[in-house]
């Protein structure tokens, strides 16, 4: 008799965006007319850009001819994508990496759910509230988190909420932990942190031999001075962090999966001996057993990116959607919302009007504005009373759908 991973059924039933398009299907069928606008999932809705395109049809014009045919890549990637990685993200930001230190993959999200692959089963992990779901789900599925409690809180996981009261900035952790998630540009509330804040952290798991996993999957988005777009900004940050990085948000790569991972050479994990190891010849392991690597066509798209032409391009789809976020802040708060987050990142947290709650909320826009948001609690126990709204739909759309909500008042 086959036995199954227990711990998955510890899980909520539906992850939070499946059960969304659940909602908006079942809403659509019932009102085929309903012209819906989607400002839920963080989905981008610009096409590649041409730099890329004329790369990605280069490449598999070559794996088309005998004498260019690509088998198998590098584990690791491509060294013509990773050079560039290296060139534009760090060493313009005065930080050394070399090769061996990035890691090519399909994407930031499934970077940051597998990597805790490497981590014992019985780490303390710490997450954000509200936060990302697949951080915390993950390391459900891996054991490491016990059963939800009433207040929604997974008992084996430290939580470090996030409140409008203190800015939603987490505090450094009370109580021990050996792994700490931090999003920064902050999905969902677009929060972000300045250098001393983020040195804080840094100097916190330098103190106490943990792991930062920082998913930077936003950094493009970033318009403000002093706010670090890698953590290897920080002084000592090498030592103690993981870095998640997309092509996703950034140059469209949503449907055609793109991203990296950092992992320095001098960050070390533990064995029950206190034997260290390096994470980084763990994560190379890991990856291959269980990864082939990305596809020829896609890191050639991807090293276009860091053209100059492709540099511009992307900064033009940016732009875009940072006028989206404008409008959404601006609109919103006209209408007398409280409203966070659009400055440095592409998504907008809602505080939900009249106290009703988040889940509320989304059907209130879903049915009577068509328009659909994700709710906040569906990011944890603080984002209850909160909605998100991303920028990634067109500026027509966005526009209209700003119209919609403000007839509501």
């Amino acid at each position: 008799m086959s036995s199954i991973n227990e711990n998955y059924l510890l899980l909520e039933s539906s992850y939070l965006f499946a059960e969304i398009d659940n909602r908006v299907t079942k809403y659509q069928n019932e009102n085929p007319d309903a012209d819906i606008i989607r400002m839920g999932i963080g989905d981008v809705t610009k096409p590649l850009p041409p730099a890329i395109i004329d790369k990605f049809k280069a490449g598999v014009d070559e794996m088309g001819q005998a004498e260019t045919f690509m088998g198998y890549g590098p584990y690791r990637g491509y060294d013509f994508l990773i050079d560039e990685i290296i060139k534009h993200d760090y060493q313009a930001r005065g930080i050394k990496l070399d090769n061996e230190e990035v890691f090519v993959s399909e994407g930031a999200k499934p970077d940051s759910g597998n990597i805790q692959e490497i981590f014992g089963a019985d780490n303390v992990v710490a997450v954000t509230d509200p936060v990302y779901p697949v951080y915390v789900e993950s390391n459900i599925m891996a054991g490491r988190g016990g059963a939800m409690g009433e207040d929604g809180k997974y008992e084996g996981l430290v939580y470090l909420p996030c409140t409008e009261e203190n800015g939603f900035v987490p505090e450094l952790p009370q109580s021990h932990v050996d792994l700490i998630y931090l999003c920064l540009p902050n999905n969902p509330t677009g929060t972000v942190l300045n250098r001393d804040e983020l040195s804080k952290w840094v100097n916190y798991a330098r103190e106490n031999k943990a792991v930062i996993l920082f998913d930077a999957a936003y950094e493009a988005y970033i318009q403000e001075d002093d706010i670090p777009h890698s953590i290897y900004e920080i002084d000592g940050a090498k030592e103690v962090a993981i870095e998640f990085k997309s092509f996703s948000k950034n140059a469209g790569f949503t449907g055609t999966r793109c991203a990296y991972t950092v992992v320095p050479k001098e960050l070390f994990g533990y064995d029950s001996k206190v034997n260290s190891h390096s994470l980084n010849d763990l994560w190379y392991r890991r990856l291959t057993t269980k990864f082939n690597g990305v596809s020829y066509p896609i890191q050639v798209a991807a090293a276009a990116i860091y053209s100059p032409q492709g540099q511009k391009e992307i900064k033009d789809i940016i732009d875009y959607y940072m006028e989206n976020a404008a409008i959404i802040r601006e609109s919103l708060t006209e209408i007398g919302l409280n409203v966070y987050g659009g400055v440095n990142s592409p998504y907008i947290w809602i505080k939900t009007p009249d106290g009703i709650d988040s889940w509320e909320f989304f059907d209130l826009l879903l049915e009577k504005a068509n328009v659909v948001g994700t709710p906040g609690v569906g990011f944890g126990p603080s984002g209850e009373g909160y909605l998100r709204l991303t920028a990634f739909n067109t500026l027509e759309n966005t526009r209209k759908a700003m119209d919609r909500i403000a007839k509501l008042q």
